[in-house]
């Protein structure tokens, strides 16, 4: 064929539609472009810097960093009266759950009660979520005690507390500098399908331990594993007590009904989030008049009056512990992060209100930072707490507040009065509420939608079950960075043809009554062109050309949905060039952004191939293609 495309900013393109070769722009603005992009992709400081004047951007850039400073001054008195309720009402579910949640984290319970008094005050102040309740949660409880081992908590419990202690100031440092320089994208890798997985996981072996309370077992394994549970539970069944049996039963049973209830009823809820405080009182007073540990009921023990006493000088940084220590502190605070964010997220959705990732990010380091401080351990947003919260109408984070005041009062008037708590009743609850965290319906959805997924999800909650919490977390994190590398090392293209009686063009798998044009292959690659994918590029772009029946003289490649190329994948687009010009077909380039021409300009990649075949849109090449296809046909 003789002669060369036109220029599509000639005659084949209208006034003002040619490609844009301008020139490059220097490194610093582009750096500053994707640093902005990858870090502060909400553009949070425009708005501040918009105001008129410095005192008001001084308000603003405090209100930003500080949210209370932003709701406190709109605050009235009928917010208050919702964020009272919704204080009260959690805090029926906190004084349970805290001495619960202690229990699986091999900890004292008043170390429960403690961890929901002093965190809710430094979350109202930063947190930027007004449905968030902060407290324990039982995934990280456990995990926690996992990765010191019970053998240290029977064996020294002053220190395996003091190292649970300085456990959460690693996690409460290691949260705030995530906020702080705004990486909350390495969460992002605890993808939904992990979490999903995890917490049903999680919720199995937990469910299992519990059996330890239900059955009145005095011996039991170390390890978290189901197989070892199982034949701990059944080795010592000689131990089994009808007594505590029957109670765990009854407790659980009417612990069921009320989330029952709850789900039948939405209004009734509170039904629900006094169950756990129902529980508690009742087997309380049962265990004190028939002297339940005479008969094999075993109490949590005695608890003393009084707040918070400091613990920042217990605090234990000794080299043979260390490990252990941020292992403990990094692996809760991620996934007590992804949690929290995530339930916090979904309640905004539901108000149409938004939080600000980092923020919270900023906030959950800020409480367990003070928290190891105060005799608190590691604290987020638990979901059971957090929709008692949004059920009772909060409004504000003013209902961590009063949550606060109200363990303050627990605290100093009403501890010692929970010491006959009977473990069977904690174990009931644990266990009541762990049966919601197996969401089977979800994982049957991630089964229809994706299956891949679904493995994600599999992997997670059989490796939390059968090996260990860490393992299983590491699995599933592993299966989904594997997804993304298929993703960028097998990227998707097509081939594209025309929307009858337009000038679209689309899938022609897709939509099969799509024209293909005589003489062009027309290809859309979808991902960055790179190092990785660039060798299957290649051959996927040639596979095309020799699948084509009939004779093809140009290869089009629309390159909008490329967002970056490297010099690998330039040299790869050269090759093919070169390949396709020995069998004189002429490779066409349609739309490259911004980011990938720039790079094009800079290696000389466009001086190469010609700036003739580049184009703006797929239809200017197309026509540029069929005018050179008529001049190359030999007069009759």
């Amino acid at each position: 064929m003789e002669g060369a495309l036109t220029n599509s900013s000639s005659s084949t393109s209208p006034k003002g539609r040619g490609v844009n070769f301008s020139a490059p722009r220097n490194f610093g603005v582009k750096l500053r472009k994707k640093c902005k992009e990858t870090f502060f992709p909400d553009d949070p400081f425009k708005p501040i810097g918009q105001e008129p004047n410095g005192l008001m951007k001084t308000k603003k850039l405090l209100e930003y960093f500080i949210p209370v400073f932003e709701w406190l001054p709109k605050y009235d008195l009928q917010k208050l009266k919702y964020d009272v309720l919704a204080g009260i009402t959690i805090t029926s579910l906190a004084v349970p759950q805290g001495i619960s949640y202690a229990k699986l984290a091999s900890i004292p319970p008043i170390i429960g009660l403690y961890s929901s008094f002093v965190p809710p005050f430094v979350y109202a102040v930063f947190g930027s979520s007004n449905n968030l309740a902060v407290g324990t949660v039982a995934a990280c409880s456990l995990l926690i005690a996992e990765t010191f081992g019970e053998e240290m908590s029977k064996n020294d419990p002053e220190l395996y507390l003091h190292l649970i202690f300085t456990a959460t100031l690693v996690t409460g440092i290691f949260q705030f500098a995530m906020g702080f320089l705004r990486l909350g994208i390495l969460v992002d890798f605890l993808s939904h399908s992990t979490i999903t997985g995890f917490m049903g996981g999680t919720a199995i072996i937990i469910l299992l331990q519990q059996l330890k309370g239900v059955f009145g077992l005095a011996h039991f394994t170390h390890k978290t594993d189901v197989v070892s549970v199982i034949h701990s539970i059944v080795v010592n069944r000689a131990e089994w007590k009808w007594q505590s049996t029957l109670a765990g039963v009854c407790f659980l049973v009417f612990l069921q009904s009320t989330r029952h209830i709850k789900q039948r009823y939405p209004k009734l809820f509170w039904v629900s989030a006094m169950g756990p405080m129902v529980v508690v009182i009742v087997g309380c007073v049962v265990a004190f008049l028939v002297k339940g540990t005479a008969h094999g009921i075993q109490t949590v023990g005695p608890l003393k009056k009084g707040l918070n006493p400091p613990s920042i000088q217990h605090l234990n940084f000794e080299s043979k512990y260390l490990g252990m220590v941020l292992k403990a502190g990094i692996v809760t605070g991620l996934i007590a992060l992804a949690e929290g964010i995530a339930i916090g997220r979904s309640f905004a959705v539901m108000k149409n209100e938004q939080t600000d990732g980092n923020k919270e990010m900023i906030a959950f380091g800020l409480m367990n930072v003070v928290g190891s401080f105060t005799s608190c351990y590691l604290t987020t947003g638990p979901f059971s707490k957090t929709a008692v919260n949004y059920n009772a109408g909060t409004k504000t984070p003013m209902s961590n507040v009063v949550m606060g005041i109200c363990m303050m009062l627990v605290l100093l008037f009403l501890a010692p009065l929970f010491s006959y708590t009977p473990l069977v009743g904690l174990s009931a609850i644990i266990m009541s509420a762990m049966l919601g965290l197996i969401n089977y319906e979800e994982m049957y959805h991630l089964y229809k939608v994706d299956k891949f997924d679904f493995v994600v999800c599999m992997s997670a909650f059989f490796g939390v079950s059968f090996i260990s919490m860490d393992y299983g977390l590491i699995i599933s994190v592993g299966f989904s960075i594997l997804r993304a590398l298929l993703y960028v090392a097998r990227p998707s293209t097509c081939k594209l043809g025309r929307i009858p009686n337009s000038v679209m063009f689309r899938d022609i798998e897709q939509y099969p009554t799509s024209e293909e044009m005589l003489g062009c292959v027309i290809l859309q690659l979808g991902s960055p062109i790179f190092f990785a994918n660039s060798t299957y590029v290649r051959e996927r772009i040639l596979r095309w050309i020799r699948d084509e029946p009939e004779v093809v003289e140009f290869l089009l490649l629309d390159l909008s949905g490329v967002s970056t190329i490297d010099v690998t994948g330039m040299e790869t687009l050269l090759e093919v060039q070169r390949i396709l010009g020995a069998k004189d077909i002429k490779m066409v380039l349609i739309n490259p952004r911004f980011e990938v021409l720039e790079k094009m300009m800079l290696s000389h990649f466009v001086e190469k191939i010609g700036k003739e075949y580049v184009f703006l849109s797929i239809d200017d090449a197309v026509q540029a293609c069929r005018f050179n296809l008529s001049k190359a046909k030999p007069e009759p």
